[in-house]
Protein backbone atom coordinates (compact mmCIF):
# COMPACT_ATOMS: atom_id res chain seq x y z
CA UNK A 1 0.00 0.00 0.00
CA UNK A 2 0.81 3.37 -0.61
CA UNK A 3 -0.06 6.29 1.47
CA UNK A 4 0.49 9.98 0.42
CA UNK A 5 0.92 12.36 3.11
CA UNK A 6 0.52 16.19 3.75
CA UNK A 7 1.13 17.90 6.68
CA UNK A 8 1.04 21.45 7.55
CA UNK A 9 1.78 23.47 10.76
CA UNK A 10 0.82 27.12 10.95
CA UNK A 11 2.05 29.05 13.77
CA UNK A 12 0.98 32.71 14.36
CA UNK A 13 1.92 35.18 16.37
CA UNK A 14 0.02 38.26 18.04
CA UNK A 15 3.49 39.98 17.95
CA UNK A 16 6.64 39.84 16.51
CA UNK A 17 8.99 37.13 17.63
CA UNK A 18 12.55 38.58 18.34
CA UNK A 19 14.15 34.74 18.48
CA UNK A 20 13.40 31.00 18.51
CA UNK A 21 14.47 27.37 17.85
CA UNK A 22 12.61 24.58 16.17
CA UNK A 23 13.33 20.84 16.24
CA UNK A 24 11.14 18.84 13.54
CA UNK A 25 11.16 15.32 13.33
CA UNK A 26 8.71 14.57 10.61
CA UNK A 27 10.81 12.74 7.80
CA UNK A 28 9.35 8.98 8.32
CA UNK A 29 11.43 5.82 9.00
CA UNK A 30 12.90 3.82 6.14
CA UNK A 31 12.59 0.42 8.12
CA UNK A 32 11.35 -3.03 7.67
CA UNK A 33 7.79 -3.03 5.59
CA UNK A 34 7.96 0.68 5.71
CA UNK A 35 9.77 2.70 2.38
CA UNK A 36 9.99 6.49 1.59
CA UNK A 37 9.31 6.73 -2.08
CA UNK A 38 9.49 10.41 -1.47
CA UNK A 39 9.52 13.38 0.95
CA UNK A 40 10.26 16.68 1.38
CA UNK A 41 9.76 18.94 4.42
CA UNK A 42 10.14 23.36 4.03
CA UNK A 43 9.42 25.82 6.69
CA UNK A 44 8.26 29.45 6.26
CA UNK A 45 9.64 32.13 8.40
CA UNK A 46 12.91 30.24 9.45
CA UNK A 47 16.26 29.36 7.96
CA UNK A 48 17.76 25.68 8.84
CA UNK A 49 20.90 25.33 11.30
CA UNK A 50 21.46 21.91 11.44
CA UNK A 51 20.83 18.02 10.38
CA UNK A 52 21.13 15.03 11.55
CA UNK A 53 20.27 11.54 12.99
CA UNK A 54 19.98 10.75 16.47
CA UNK A 55 20.72 7.77 18.95
CA UNK A 56 17.00 6.44 18.58
CA UNK A 57 17.63 6.75 14.49
CA UNK A 58 15.27 9.71 14.07
CA UNK A 59 15.83 12.02 11.36
CA UNK A 60 16.21 15.59 12.59
CA UNK A 61 16.28 19.31 11.69
CA UNK A 62 16.74 22.32 13.39
CA UNK A 63 15.00 26.19 12.63
CA UNK A 64 15.91 29.14 13.83
CA UNK A 65 13.05 31.85 13.84
CA UNK A 66 13.60 34.36 11.36
CA UNK A 67 13.76 38.06 13.19
CA UNK A 68 10.39 39.36 13.84
CA UNK A 69 8.38 36.70 11.95
CA UNK A 70 4.67 36.88 13.21
CA UNK A 71 4.05 33.94 11.38
CA UNK A 72 5.83 29.90 10.98
CA UNK A 73 4.74 27.60 8.70
CA UNK A 74 5.82 24.33 8.66
CA UNK A 75 5.52 21.77 5.21
CA UNK A 76 5.66 18.07 5.45
CA UNK A 77 4.75 16.00 2.82
CA UNK A 78 5.61 12.49 0.48
CA UNK A 79 4.68 9.09 -0.32
CA UNK A 80 5.80 6.13 1.67
CA UNK A 81 5.40 2.71 0.89
CA UNK A 82 3.80 0.02 3.09
CA UNK A 83 3.70 -3.60 3.42
CA UNK A 84 2.19 -5.58 6.28
CA UNK A 85 4.37 -6.88 8.93
CA UNK A 86 1.62 -7.86 11.16
CA UNK A 87 2.88 -5.66 13.59
CA UNK A 88 6.42 -6.89 13.99
CA UNK A 89 9.30 -4.18 13.07
CA UNK A 90 11.71 -6.33 13.78
CA UNK A 91 15.71 -6.32 15.46
CA UNK A 92 16.94 -3.76 17.45
CA UNK A 93 18.74 -0.87 15.48
CA UNK A 94 20.73 2.45 16.02
CA UNK A 95 23.02 3.50 18.63
CA UNK A 96 20.79 3.63 21.44
CA UNK A 97 21.13 0.69 23.42
CA UNK A 98 18.43 -2.26 24.68
CA UNK A 99 18.89 -1.72 27.71
CA UNK A 100 17.81 1.85 27.73
CA UNK A 101 14.57 1.21 26.58
CA UNK A 102 13.71 -0.27 30.13
CA UNK A 103 14.41 3.04 31.80
CA UNK A 104 11.53 4.62 33.43
CA UNK A 105 10.93 8.40 32.20
CA UNK A 106 8.57 11.18 34.56
CA UNK A 107 6.27 10.50 32.21
CA UNK A 108 6.49 6.32 32.11
CA UNK A 109 7.36 5.95 35.82
CA UNK A 110 4.88 3.24 37.17
CA UNK A 111 3.08 3.50 40.20
CA UNK A 112 -0.02 2.43 41.79
CA UNK A 113 -2.00 2.26 39.06
CA UNK A 114 0.15 0.59 36.70
CA UNK A 115 0.42 -2.25 39.33
CA UNK A 116 -2.95 -2.46 39.54
CA UNK A 117 -3.11 -3.76 35.95
CA UNK A 118 -0.08 -5.99 35.65
CA UNK A 119 -1.66 -8.14 38.60
CA UNK A 120 -4.29 -8.58 36.44
CA UNK A 121 -2.24 -9.45 32.94
CA UNK A 122 -2.30 -13.29 32.00
CA UNK A 123 -0.45 -14.61 28.80
CA UNK A 124 1.74 -17.91 28.55
CA UNK A 125 4.48 -16.00 26.72
CA UNK A 126 5.96 -12.17 26.68
CA UNK A 127 3.78 -11.90 23.67
CA UNK A 128 0.51 -12.96 24.64
CA UNK A 129 0.83 -10.72 28.00
CA UNK A 130 1.55 -7.61 25.95
CA UNK A 131 -1.44 -8.25 23.77
CA UNK A 132 -3.31 -8.84 27.17
CA UNK A 133 -1.89 -5.79 28.61
CA UNK A 134 -2.96 -3.08 25.61
CA UNK A 135 -6.09 -4.57 25.97
CA UNK A 136 -6.76 -3.67 29.85
CA UNK A 137 -5.24 -0.09 29.36
CA UNK A 138 -8.00 0.19 26.10
CA UNK A 139 -10.62 -0.30 28.76
CA UNK A 140 -8.95 1.06 31.55
CA UNK A 141 -8.56 4.46 29.47
CA UNK A 142 -11.37 5.96 27.49
CA UNK A 143 -10.33 7.91 24.01
CA UNK A 144 -11.42 11.25 24.63
CA UNK A 145 -10.02 14.53 23.20
CA UNK A 146 -9.90 18.19 25.09
CA UNK A 147 -9.59 16.32 28.69
CA UNK A 148 -6.33 15.19 29.22
CA UNK A 149 -2.30 17.88 29.69
CA UNK A 150 0.78 17.15 27.22
CA UNK A 151 2.46 17.18 30.49
CA UNK A 152 0.30 13.85 32.11
CA UNK A 153 2.09 11.11 33.03
CA UNK A 154 1.03 7.26 33.03
CA UNK A 155 -0.49 7.18 36.36
CA UNK A 156 -1.86 10.56 35.87
CA UNK A 157 -3.86 9.55 32.62
CA UNK A 158 -5.23 6.09 34.60
CA UNK A 159 -6.44 8.41 37.34
CA UNK A 160 -8.24 10.52 35.65
CA UNK A 161 -9.84 7.22 33.18
CA UNK A 162 -10.04 9.30 30.26
CA UNK A 163 -7.01 10.43 27.98
CA UNK A 164 -5.67 10.47 24.02
CA UNK A 165 -3.20 8.04 22.40
CA UNK A 166 -0.25 9.74 24.57
CA UNK A 167 -1.65 8.76 27.25
CA UNK A 168 -2.15 5.31 26.18
CA UNK A 169 1.04 4.79 24.83
CA UNK A 170 2.65 6.50 28.10
CA UNK A 171 0.76 3.72 30.34
CA UNK A 172 1.79 0.67 28.07
CA UNK A 173 5.24 2.01 28.60
CA UNK A 174 5.41 2.03 32.34
CA UNK A 175 3.89 -1.11 32.50
CA UNK A 176 5.45 -2.88 29.72
CA UNK A 177 9.10 -1.55 31.42
CA UNK A 178 7.56 -2.66 34.89
CA UNK A 179 7.32 -6.36 33.02
CA UNK A 180 11.39 -6.26 32.92
CA UNK A 181 10.74 -5.64 28.72
CA UNK A 182 12.23 -2.93 27.06
CA UNK A 183 9.63 -0.71 25.58
CA UNK A 184 9.65 2.82 23.68
CA UNK A 185 7.34 5.39 22.02
CA UNK A 186 6.41 6.01 18.64
CA UNK A 187 4.91 9.04 16.82
CA UNK A 188 3.64 8.48 13.32
CA UNK A 189 0.53 8.76 10.95
CA UNK A 190 -2.66 6.81 10.83
CA UNK A 191 -4.39 6.59 7.38
CA UNK A 192 -7.85 6.42 8.71
CA UNK A 193 -10.48 4.25 7.49
CA UNK A 194 -12.52 6.43 5.46
CA UNK A 195 -11.21 9.76 6.34
CA UNK A 196 -8.64 11.56 4.80
CA UNK A 197 -8.70 14.70 6.87
CA UNK A 198 -7.21 14.09 10.10
CA UNK A 199 -6.52 16.93 12.96
CA UNK A 200 -3.69 15.54 14.66
CA UNK A 201 -0.53 12.56 14.27
CA UNK A 202 -1.01 9.41 15.92
CA UNK A 203 1.28 7.40 18.45
CA UNK A 204 1.33 4.03 19.89
CA UNK A 205 3.94 2.01 21.65
CA UNK A 206 6.50 -0.65 21.10
CA UNK A 207 7.96 -3.19 23.29
CA UNK A 208 10.77 -5.79 22.16
CA UNK A 209 10.26 -9.35 22.40
CA UNK A 210 12.68 -12.33 22.25
CA UNK A 211 12.96 -13.81 18.80
CA UNK A 212 11.05 -11.05 17.57
CA UNK A 213 12.47 -7.62 17.95
CA UNK A 214 10.18 -4.91 18.22
CA UNK A 215 6.40 -5.20 18.26
CA UNK A 216 3.87 -2.31 17.83
CA UNK A 217 0.80 -2.00 20.18
CA UNK A 218 -1.94 0.78 19.45
CA UNK A 219 -3.65 0.34 22.53
CA UNK A 220 -6.23 3.85 21.31
CA UNK A 221 -7.52 1.36 18.26
CA UNK A 222 -6.73 -2.23 20.18
CA UNK A 223 -4.98 -3.39 17.80
CA UNK A 224 -0.95 -3.59 15.96
CA UNK A 225 0.05 -1.14 13.71
CA UNK A 226 -0.88 -2.77 10.08
CA UNK A 227 -0.06 -0.86 6.48
CA UNK A 228 -2.00 1.79 7.34
CA UNK A 229 0.66 3.20 10.13
CA UNK A 230 3.74 5.43 9.27
CA UNK A 231 6.69 5.39 11.73
CA UNK A 232 8.22 8.94 11.86
CA UNK A 233 9.99 8.78 15.64
CA UNK A 234 10.44 7.12 17.95
CA UNK A 235 11.98 7.68 22.09
CA UNK A 236 11.60 6.54 25.52
CA UNK A 237 8.44 9.14 25.87
CA UNK A 238 6.62 11.52 24.20
CA UNK A 239 9.64 14.18 24.59
CA UNK A 240 12.12 12.72 22.68
CA UNK A 241 9.50 11.78 19.95
CA UNK A 242 7.48 14.62 19.38
CA UNK A 243 6.90 15.57 15.60
CA UNK A 244 7.42 19.57 16.32
CA UNK A 245 9.03 21.01 19.38
CA UNK A 246 10.62 24.76 20.14
CA UNK A 247 11.32 27.38 22.16
CA UNK A 248 10.80 31.40 21.70
CA UNK A 249 11.53 34.57 23.44
CA UNK A 250 9.13 36.99 23.76
CA UNK A 251 5.99 37.46 25.02
CA UNK A 252 3.78 37.36 22.18
CA UNK A 253 0.37 34.78 21.76
CA UNK A 254 0.54 32.01 20.06
CA UNK A 255 -1.72 30.19 17.43
CA UNK A 256 -1.18 26.97 16.18
CA UNK A 257 -3.18 25.30 13.36
CA UNK A 258 -2.96 22.00 11.73
CA UNK A 259 -3.96 20.91 8.46
CA UNK A 260 -3.21 16.93 7.89
CA UNK A 261 -4.41 14.78 4.63
CA UNK A 262 -3.35 11.27 4.72
CA UNK A 263 -4.30 9.15 2.06
CA UNK A 264 -4.26 5.55 -0.03
CA UNK A 265 -2.71 5.88 -3.75
CA UNK A 266 -3.78 3.49 -6.44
Amino acid sequence: MRLAISHITRYSYSTPVPYGVQQIKLYPKPTRGQAVINWSITVEGATQEAEFTDHHRNHVMLFSFDQGVTELVIHSQGVVEMADQAGIVGPHEGLAPLWLFQRATEHTRAGKGCRDILRSVEGDSDLERLHDLSARIHAAIVYETGKSEIAWSAEDALAAGHGVCQDHAHVFLACARAMGLPARYVSGYLRMDGQDEQSATHAWAEAHVEGLGWVGFDVSNAISPDTRYVRVATGLDYTEAAPIAGHRYGVAGENMDVTLRVTQQQ
